[in-house]
C-alpha cells in the first residue's frame, strides 16, 4: 500500500477525521515548516447547544506554533469553521483539538514550555523556543491556575508563614508553606494581617479544614500574629528559630556598625587597619567557626581578645545559638525556657541597646519562641524555602508583576500534579508492529 506525505503528517500531528493535513511547505532557508490543516466536512454539531448536522457558515484562518519538526520551526495553520445554528440561533467558532481556547501555541508546545520553565528562567525558555516571553507568561499563568484549581489541601495541618521581597521599594509577597508535605500552598501580595485571611479563604476553596491547622510557624511580625490569632485561633504559634537567630545577627551588625562609626580608631587599634581585615570581621562574625577562612580566623582571634562592644555582641549571638542547641539536645520545654531566660538576663545587662531590645521582644513572645526552639522541622524547611523563593525570583527576571512572580513560585514549589506532561519522553523499544515507509510505500520491517 502507498501513503501520502499529507497522511503521514496527519498521523504525526495526532489529528483525526475530519481534520486532515492538506498541504505542507518546507522552507530550508527560513528553517521553517508550515502545515495546512482543514476540516473536511461541510457540517458539524453546534459548539453551544450540540445540535448535530449544522451547516458551516464561514471559516476563520488561525495559526499556532507547534513543536519543532526535526530542526525546523513548525507552524499549524487552519481555516477554523464557524457555525450558525438553526436551533439556538448563535454563530459560534469551534475549538480545535490541538490547542486550548485563546492560545497561539499547540498543547504539546505549551507542555514542553511548562517543563522547561520549571528549571530555566522564563526569558531563557522564550529564547530557546524562539517565542516572546510575554506569550509564555500567559501560558504559565493559565496552567498554574488550572492546576491550583484542582489542588487538594485537605491534609494540611502544619504551616509556615513567611515574607519575601518582590522588588525594591518595600514590595513584599506573603507565602504559606505546608511543612509536612514540603510545598508552597499559597502566595499573595502584601504582608499585612489580611494576607492570613486570604490564605484561609484559599484553604477552604481547596478542601482544607480550618480547624485542622494545628500549628503555625512564622517570624515575629505583629501583622502575622494578629492574622493567625483572628483567623486560626485554634492553632499553636511557634516563632521560627531561623528568624530569631537572624534577629540576633541583625542586632550584632548594628552594634558593629555603630562602634565602627563612633570609635573607628579604637576598632582599628584592636584589629588592624587593613580594609580586608574589616571585611573579614564582618563575614567572620556571621559565619560558623568551622567555615572561617584563614584571614577570618585571625581576625576573630583578635576580636575575642579585645574589649570591644562588637566582641560582646558576637558572644551574645553565639550564646543564643548555644541555647537553641541545648533545647534540641534536651528536647524539653523547661530546659529550653531556662536556657532562653538565662540568655535574656545576660542580654538585658549587656548595655547593648539592640540586644536589650531583642531580649524584650523575646520575653513578650516567650511561649512561641520556646515552641520554636523544640520544633526542628520548621527551621530547616523555612530556611530552604527562602533560598528556593530567591531562585524563583531570579527565574522570573523581568516578571513585571506580582502575579507572574507568584505563578512561577507555584510552578516550581507547589508540587502541582495537574500540569501538562513533558512530551519529550524517552522513546520505547521499536516493535515489529511499527510501520515503515520508503518512497511513499509501506515496507516490511527488517528482521534479524
Amino acid at each position: 500500500m502507498s501513503i501520502s506525505m499529507e497522511t503521514l503528517f496527519t498521523t504525526a500531528l495526532g489529528l483525526q477525521a475530519p481534520w486532515e493535513v492538506t498541504e505542507f511547505k518546507l522552507d530550508t532557508g527560513a528553517r521553517r515548516i508550515d502545515f495546512e490543516v482543514r476540516y473536511q466536512s461541510e457540517e458539524m454539531a453546534c459548539p453551544v447547544c450540540e445540535t448535530p448536522a449544522q451547516k458551516i457558515h464561514s471559516r476563520m484562518r488561525r495559526s499556532w506554533r507547534h513543536l519543532d519538526f526535526f530542526q525546523y520551526e513548525a507552524w499549524v495553520h487552519a481555516e477554523v469553521p464557524r457555525v450558525r445554528c438553526r436551533s439556538c440561533g448563535k454563530t459560534s467558532r469551534i475549538e480545535v483539538p490541538w490547542s486550548r481556547p485563546g492560545s497561539h501555541f499547540t498543547l504539546l508546545f505549551e507542555a514542553l514550555a511548562m517543563s522547561l520553565c520549571q528549571t530555566m528562567t522564563v526569558a531563557e525558555t522564550a529564547r530557546l523556543l524562539r517565542v516572546t516571553a510575554h506569550r509564555l507568561w500567559r501560558s504559565v499563568g493559565h496552567y498554574v491556575a488550572v492546576a491550583r484549581g484542582k489542588d487538594d489541601m485537605s491534609d494540611v495541618k502544619l504551616i509556615g508563614i513567611d515574607e519575601t521581597s518582590l522588588r525594591r521599594g518595600h514590595q513584599y509577597v506573603t507565602v504559606v508553606h505546608d511543612l509536612d508535605a514540603k510545598r508552597l500552598l499559597f502566595a499573595t501580595e502584601g504582608r499585612g494581617h489580611e494576607t492570613v485571611a486570604a490564605f484561609k479563604a484559599d484553604l477552604i476553596a481547596h478542601g482544607g479544614q480550618v480547624q485542622g491547622i494545628a500549628h503555625v510557624c512564622m517570624d515575629m511580625s505583629q501583622a502575622y500574629v494578629k492574622g493567625v490569632t483572628e483567623q486560626l485561633p485554634q492553632a499553636q504559634i511557634s516563632f521560627d528559630r531561623f528568624h530569631v537567630i537572624a534577629m540576633a545577627n541583625d542586632a550584632m551588625d548594628k552594634v558593629r556598625k555603630l562602634e565602627m562609626a563612633e570609635q573607628p580608631r579604637v576598632v582599628r587599634s584592636a584589629l588592624g587597619i587593613e580594609r580586608k581585615t574589616v571585611r573579614a570581621l564582618m563575614w567572620g562574625m556571621r559565619r560558623d567557626a568551622r567555615s572561617w577562612t584563614a584571614r577570618q580566623r585571625d581576625t576573630m582571634y583578635l576580636l575575642q581578645r579585645s574589649r570591644l562592644k562588637t566582641a560582646r555582641a558576637w558572644r551574645l549571638k553565639e550564646a543564643l545559638r548555644d541555647a537553641y542547641r541545648q533545647a534540641v539536645t534536651a528536647n524539653n520545654a523547661e530546659v529550653a525556657q531556662s536556657a532562653l531566660e538565662s540568655w535574656m538576663s545576660w542580654a538585658r545587662r549587656s548595655r547593648l541597646e539592640p540586644f536589650k531590645k531583642l531580649a524584650l521582644t523575646l520575653r513578650e513572645r516567650l511561649p512561641g519562641v520556646v515552641r520554636g526552639m523544640l520544633d526542628g522541622r520548621s527551621n530547616a524547611y523555612v530556611e530552604a524555602m527562602n533560598g528556593m523563593l530567591q531562585q524563583s525570583k531570579r527565574a522570573a527576571r523581568g516578571f513585571r508583576s506580582a502575579a507572574n512572580f507568584i505563578a512561577i513560585a507555584y510552578l516550581r514549589m507547589s508540587k502541582l500534579t495537574h500540569l501538562p506532561v513533558n512530551p519529550l519522553q524517552t522513546a520505547g523499544k521499536r516493535s515489529v508492529s511499527i510501520r515503515r515507509y520508503r518512497d511513499g510505500r509501506q515496507v516490511s520491517p527488517k528482521t534479524s
